[in-house]
């Protein structure tokens, strides 16, 4: 399964300079709309600190500091998605290279974790999960926004294209199988919304 985390690698390396300025379904038009949605819910949210794993370009933490002065981290397997972000020089932020399976960072670290059109790629969804629990301060929330599919289009996904397409793509799931993972893994779902078409964001708290 570390096989996905290297062609999600080398996927997003090689999408990393034009990234921003593309707009298609493929490439950052998710992105973005899920990135609004979860700017849009916290906007009125106490909170100091905050993780984006999977952070790519660092649209989503661009974004929250236009609208609220924290401490911002953002954590991506791509080297040059980071490069891009550090590049943009964005005020409190930090931007580190690393794995949703390992986050680098001491139990108990943030007010608010968020996953925005990154869970898809994760090999190990469970684990990436505990991580974001692990890290998040008591009573703090994980943000996950993605598209995706259940039933059998799911299971085409999983088990054909997405090993035909070797694009990083892992596995797929619906609003419902996000919420089924979060309770499985210890939170309390908050807030589950489909936002469009086939992109959702869950909120669940520790």
């Amino acid at each position: 399964m570390k096989d996905y985390e290297a062609l999600s690698k080398k996927h997003f390396d090689g999408q990393a300079a034009e990234y921003d300025q593309r707009d298609t379904y493929y490439y950052s038009q998710n992105g973005k709309i899920s990135c609004r949605d979860i700017a849009e819910q916290i906007r009125a949210l106490p909170y100091e600190s905050l993780l984006d794993v999977g952070c790519g370009t660092g649209f989503l933490i661009d974004l929250l500091t236009r609208q609220k002065a924290a401490r911002y981290f953002g954590l991506d397997l791509s080297d040059e998605m980071i490069h891009v972000a550090q590049e943009k020089a964005i005020p409190g932020a930090s931007f580190t290279v690393g794995s949703a399976d390992h986050l680098p960072y001491p139990d108990e670290s943030f007010d608010i974790v968020t996953c925005s059109q990154s869970f898809h790629h994760y090999p190990y969804p469970e684990q990436a999960m505990l991580e974001a629990k692990r890290v998040l301060k008591p009573g703090g929330l994980y943000i996950l926004s993605d598209t995706g599919i259940g039933g059998l289009g799911a299971w085409i996904d999983n088990h054909i294209l997405f090993k035909l397409a070797r694009s990083g793509d892992c596995r797929t799931t619906n609003r419902q199988g996000i919420e089924k993972l979060m309770t499985n893994t210890g939170f309390t779902v908050t807030d589950s919304r489909q936002i469009k078409g086939m992109i959702y964001t869950v909120t669940g708290r520790k």
